[in-house]
């Protein structure tokens, strides 16, 4: 059956670089393979599956067995492709991934990958993990990939702190003592969960002024940004101060973050050191879409 657009929820995308053309001017036959591959990275992450950690957590690895192309016809230098990723089939230790690369609605390569999920140090295979296996199916059948939990610090404490251990301490290098403070106490947070039940992002909520809201604290996971996954802690702590009554919503953010908000609808205020966000009424309608 010839494979459309449609048979897909998920793409990647690129543009064909000069260095990817051979002689004949269309992409060499091996940088498809690598599309794929590229693309598999991006169907991970469409999953809210931080990789490395959630192989480590099902006690797994997922090797290549086998991997296949057919040609139907030639990208060129500069095309824009969209690379479908799907899963196809889950036997009782592979899982086969089935790819399409398209220009526009027409079909270029087809391909077929087949993983094994294996024992990392000696590399047998294992059975597929039932959670994983559901994870899956779940993506597929074009279920929501993450678990949104508001709550108070007692509740969510644990969960947010890894976010955040992660990102602003490890990744952006600010001492422990700078990250917690007192506000983490009386703020409402919210935690992003994945099929796992993995945390993967996170923020809170704290009543800057009466009627006016502040969000602070929002990170989520290296792997996952461009997910959706920061979109869903901003929605989900935006709905929780429509209904405590705030009339606005404001924040801080750092500059590499500024296109994030503005595409959420808040308006950028300059200062010297960060970019702040100003969401004033009717904030509530843009929420609701």
């Amino acid at each position: 059956m010839k494979l459309q657009r449609q048979d897909f929820r998920f793409f990647d995308h690129l543009r064909v670089r000069w260095a990817e053309v051979d002689l004949q001017k269309i992409v060499f036959n091996a940088h498809y393979l690598m599309y794929f591959d590229t693309a598999i990275t991006g169907y991970w992450r469409a999953l809210a599956m931080p990789y490395a950690d959630s192989m480590a957590t099902l006690g797994g690895e997922l090797y290549v067995r086998k991997a296949g192309i057919e040609f139907h016809a030639s990208a060129r230098w500069d095309d824009r492709l969209d690379i479908g990723m799907r899963c196809s089939r889950i036997g009782n230790s592979s899982i086969t991934m089935a790819g399409a690369i398209f220009r526009g609605d027409q079909l270029l390569i087809t391909g077929e990958l087949v993983y094994v999920f294996a024992d990392p140090s000696t590399q047998t295979s294992r059975p597929v993990p039932e959670s994983l296996r559901a994870w899956l199916q779940a993506f597929e059948a074009r279920e929501s990939m993450l678990d949104v939990k508001t709550g108070d610090w007692t509740t969510l404490s644990r969960a947010a702190t890894a976010v955040r251990t992660q990102v602003f301490v490890e990744e952006q290098g600010i001492s422990q003592e700078d990250e917690w403070d007192a506000a983490d106490a009386t703020a409402l947070h919210t935690v992003i969960l994945n099929r796992l039940g993995q945390p993967v992002g996170t923020g809170r909520l704290l009543q800057d002024a009466p009627g006016v809201a502040r969000i602070g604290r929002m990170a989520v996971l290296h792997p996952l940004r461009g997910a959706g996954v920061g979109q869903a802690v901003m929605v989900a702590l935006e709905d929780a101060a429509r209904a405590r009554g705030d009339s606005e919503v404001i924040l801080s953010a750092q500059r590499s973050a500024e296109n994030f908000y503005q595409r959420l609808g808040y308006t950028p205020k300059e200062n010297r050191t960060t970019t702040s966000a100003l969401r004033t009424s009717p904030w509530y309608a843009s929420c609701a879409d």
